[in-house]
């Protein structure tokens, strides 16, 4: 069942030059304006809308994703924007290298540090920051504008902190990351 299992997985990935594995099955809007670090995995039926951006000339980054990244079945990442002085805008999203988002998240945040998970079926406000190593419980709701604290836990709705996370967290979270993109890899022949 394994090798089927695989099979499957690498018939509905295609792979980019960098590594990064995208589902047949995502919609990825204005792939001009997002980045992917690389060895990133977008999974089915994920929505990332890099064709939301501010209005105007010029070549613009919406979304940047760093390496080693995992965006999950389900998953809606699109910029936050906001109306200045009658004008509304789109504004820069970036997520830093190791970060996981669950399954069924929705995410409008300004940025993601490195090594962060974010759990199944999460809203992530607009304008959220989420520092280095923190990780945000299933079902959370951040309002627009929460700053999570590095190496912080937060859960319910609306998202509070619930503990410290221990100092190992960047260790563990790199090791699962890194695990999660090599289940994509063809098993050799022998």
């Amino acid at each position: 069942m394994g090798t089927a299992r695989l099979w499957h997985a690498k018939a509905e990935f295609i792979e980019t030059d960098t590594g990064n594995k995208v589902s047949r099955r995502a919609t990825i809007s204005g792939p001009q304006n997002i980045i992917l670090g690389g060895k990133t995995v977008i999974s089915s039926g994920a929505i990332i809308r890099g064709d939301l951006r501010r209005t105007g000339p010029g070549h613009a980054v919406v979304i940047s994703l760093g390496r080693y990244c995992v965006v999950g079945e389900g998953c809606v990442i699109r910029p936050p924007y906001k109306t200045y002085r009658g004008n509304f805008n789109y504004y820069p999203m970036k997520i830093e290298n190791h970060v996981h988002i669950g399954a069924g998240s929705v995410v409008e945040a300004a940025t993601i540090g490195n090594h962060v998970q974010i759990g199944k079926n999460c809203i992530i406000g607009k304008f959220v920051i989420i520092k280095d190593c923190a990780r945000i419980a299933d079902n959370t709701v951040l309002p627009a504008n929460t700053v999570v604290p590095a190496l912080s836990l937060f859960a319910g709705v609306p998202g509070r902190f619930v503990e410290d996370l221990p100092e190992t967290t960047q260790e563990l979270v790199e090791m699962q990351t890194k695990q999660y993109y090599q289940r994509f890899q063809p098993i050799e022949a022998e």
